[in-house]
Parts: C-alpha cells; sequence; structure tokens
C-alpha cells in the first residue's frame, strides 16, 4: 500500500482516515507536545491491534499501567515516527534526516497535511489589526513544497480552510495562486475543490479546500469522491452515552448503552455495542455561563434561532472582541441533520447540546466533539504531563480534520495509484 508522511499532523484526523483506507505512515511532524503524544499512543494502538495485543491498550486506558509502561509495550520505530518539530528553514535538515532514516532507500508515494489556518481563514483576518498580512503561517506552503521537492511523491494532498480562496499577500496576489505556481515549479500539477464534510458522513457542516498534487504535466486527475447519503440526525450521535449534566464525567473508560442505531458503525466512529468511551466528561459551568445557556436555549426553542454574541446583554459578554466568533455559543440539536461546526476554541465557550428528550444543559463533552469529527470512539486525546486535560482534547479535536471526510479522499485517492500502476 501507498506509504505517506504526514506534515502540520495535528491529533491526526487527517491521517486516521488514510490509515483507514490501507495506506501506511511512514511519520507525522507535528509541533504540539500533546497532540505528538496523541499520534504516539494512537500509532501504538494501531500497532498493538495488529499484533493481538490490544488488551494492553485498554489496561492504559483504565489506569491499569502508566504512559511510560505502556509506550514500553510498542516497538521504539513506531513511536519515533512521531516526529515534534516546528516546520521552519533551521528545523528542515532535522526533520529530512530522521525521515529519511525510516525510510531507509523506500519510495515515498504521497505526502498529505495542510498548514495551520489561523493566517488564511476569515475569522483570523477579521480579527488581525492587519488582515494577517504578512503573517509567518502564509509561507508554510513554502517548506511544505521543500518535501515535495526532496521526496518526489508521487501525489499529494494540501487540506486548509476556505478563506485560502480569497486570502491575499501584501502584493495583492492571491496566496492559492502563489502556491500552485510554486507546486507547478516544483514539477506538480494541480487541481482543487471545496469539499464539505457533510456530504461524506460526518454529520457536521464544515467546508474544506482539499487541493491534491500530482508529478508531472497532467489534467483531469482529481479523483471523483462519492459523496454519503444522510439520513441521520444529530440526536444518534449521542443517543448511547450515558446522561451527565454539568461538571459530570470522567476521562477513564465508561460503557455506553445499548445502540440499536446504524450510523455510528456506519462511520467507523462505534466497533461494539456498549463499547466504553474515554474523556465523556463536561466542563463544570459558572452562574453566568447558565445565565448565557439559558438565553440561547429559549431562543432556539421558541424560535429556533440561534443567538449572536452581540445579541446577549453587555453584562454577560465577557470576551473584548466583538467582531469575530459571534456564533461562540453553539446550538447542537439532536433534530437536524448536522451540528454547527466543532472548533478548536470549544474549551473556552462550548456548545450547548438540546437532546429532544432529555435536557442536559452543559456544553459538549470531548467525547461528544470527538463523534461530530467522527474520531472513533477508542482514539484518545493525550496531554503534555501524563494528566489528562480535557482542554488539550477540545483543542485537539477542534482543529482535526472529520476522519469520514479524509477516508473519503483517501479511498478514491487510491484508486487513481491503482490506475497508474496499471498503466505504468
Amino acid at each position: 500500500m501507498p506509504k505517506y508522511l504526514d506534515l502540520f499532523a495535528g491529533a491526526g484526523g487527517l491521517s486516521e482516515g488514510f490509515v483507514r483506507a490501507g495506506y501506511e505512515p511512514v511519520a507525522h511532524v507535528e509541533m504540539d507536545v500533546a497532540a505528538c503524544y496523541s499520534l504516539r499512543t494512537r500509532a501504538a494502538y494501531h500497532w498493538l491491534k495488529k499484533e493481538n495485543k490490544i488488551s494492553i491498550y485498554h489496561k492504559y486506558l483504565n489506569n491499569e499501567i502508566s504512559r511510560s509502561e505502556f509506550y514500553e509495550h510498542v516497538p521504539k520505530p513506531v513511536l519515533e515516527s512521531v516526529l515534534n518539530y516546528e516546520i521552519s528553514e533551521e528545523t528542515l535538515p532535522p526533520i529530512f534526516s530522521k525521515i529519511d532514516a525510516i525510510l531507509d532507500g523506500k519510495q515515498l508515494d504521497l505526502i498529505v497535511g495542510g498548514p495551520p489556518c489561523q493566517a488564511y481563514s476569515i475569522a483570523g483576518r477579521s480579527r488581525s489589526e492587519n488582515k494577517m498580512v504578512g503573517d509567518k503561517r502564509n509561507y508554510l506552503y513554502k517548506l511544505y513544497a521543500e518535501f515535495l521537492k526532496h521526496y518526489q511523491p508521487k501525489y499529494f494532498v494540501f487540506e486548509n480552510v476556505v478563506g485560502l480562496l480569497s486570502a491575499k499577500d501584501e502584493d495583492g496576489t492571491m496566496h492559492l495562486d502563489n502556491m500552485r505556481k510554486l507546486f507547478n515549479d516544483y514539477g506538480y500539477s494541480t487541481e482543487f475543490r471545496t469539499l464539505n464534510a457533510l456530504d461524506y458522513g460526518v454529520l457536521q457542516n464544515r467546508r474544506r479546500i482539499i487541493l491534491i498534487g500530482k508529478r508531472g504535466e497532467h489534467e483531469g486527475f482529481y479523483p471523483k469522491i462519492p459523496t454519503v447519503e444522510n439520513a441521520f440526525k444529530v440526536d444518534e450521535l449521542f443517543s448511547d452515552l450515558p446522561s451527565i449534566q454539568s461538571g459530570e464525567g470522567v476521562i477513564t473508560p465508561v460503557k455506553t448503552n445499548p445502540y440499536l442505531g446504524k450510523y455510528l458503525y456506519n462511520s467507523g466512529i462505534k466497533e461494539y455495542d456498549q463499547e466504553p468511551v474515554t474523556f465523556h466528561q463536561a466542563r463544570p459551568h459558572t452562574k453566568q455561563d447558565l445565565e448565557i445557556y439559558r438565553i440561547i436555549v429559549e431562543s432556539w426553542n421558541e424560535k429556533n434561532v440561534r443567538i449572536s454574541y452581540t445579541d446577549l446583554p453587555e453584562r454577560l459578554r465577557t470576551h473584548n472582541n466583538t467582531k469575530c466568533f459571534l456564533d461562540r455559543f453553539k446550538v447542537v440539536a439532536g433534530n437536524l441533520s448536522y451540528a454547527q461546526t466543532v472548533v478548536a476554541h470549544i474549551c473556552r465557550d462550548g456548545h450547548y447540546y438540546i437532546h429532544p428528550d432529555i435536557k442536559q444543559n452543559r456544553s459538549l463533552t470531548p467525547r461528544e466533539a470527538a463523534r461530530i469529527q467522527t474520531f472513533p470512539d477508542n482514539y484518545y486525546f493525550e496531554s503534555v504531563t501524563v494528566k489528562p486535560s480535557r482542554t488539550l482534547a477540545y483543542k485537539q479535536i477542534g482543529n482535526a480534520v472529520p476522519v469520514c471526510l479524509a477516508h473519503s479522499v483517501a479511498k478514491a485517492l487510491l484508486d487513481r495509484f491503482v490506475k497508474d500502476e496499471n498503466n505504468d
């Protein structure tokens, strides 16, 4: 199967989709320490499952062994394939050196990943005094291109926010045009589409630019990615999770309730009935939180209207920024066919979930957010220290590419690899 390198890997949502499709990860490069631990733990999970030693993973989740003891059961090369680096001109040589050693002369078939989106996102530009012009993150694609130059993969997948379509450089040129020209200069043809995760088995309205490059001069190579018909409601995402209130729940595994639905199995979130889940813990709320939620819930129940942050009474507005992120408090209603977009700053603001039968006056737990992002229930989100962090879990989940979207792209691209081999 094709071997791939994951750049700007985050907690591994994009990578998980490619692993599920059968690709082999060579290495992951990520600057966030907590996300790197999540990637190592996930790599360990896949290795243990392949070796029929998954009980060791369950011991770790149940706090029967420490993280260091858990990692001792896994070969060092598996763990060392996760490279904790900020990608920069200074770090390229050591990163290349380590990846070269892992490859040991083998060909790299694919590079995937997308630089941090703040510099391209409309929200990021709206809250920046200079509209993110000149921000170094605007030019991380140039470093991405250096990986293409060094490894010459057959294909690459570059993911980012739709704001990339309108993001401009200091001279007024479009960043997307500039990066495509650079990729072309380095020997790659590129084509892109705007894909909505909602069309690919994700119960979330989340649009992303997926740009695919192919080495050489080509046209019409963008794979046809079959859409997935959605016949489910958001409530099915949470229907088997134990009911909890604000401040309740635990990080360690808890058994889920009996589940008679299909979506959680179809999407790969759930493997078997009553499978335990981690991180089903709701953050505690202040009196101010509860007052805001009451206003939000009344607006939704009476008018089906989501409250803008600036619609709240001034005494309840504690954030200085009133120009962007005005949908801080999102209603995730169970009777809709998709949820509002899960964001990284959910750790600060939260989404309110309305269950049609059981009113749970609280924000989403990390596990509920992870299910919206189609992470498997057995995916564990690490912290920097050995103590789990709900806040860091929220951040990793919100920044991720939905796994089912990544899987759909990966499967479609795999067909291209097969056709290319048959034509050689």
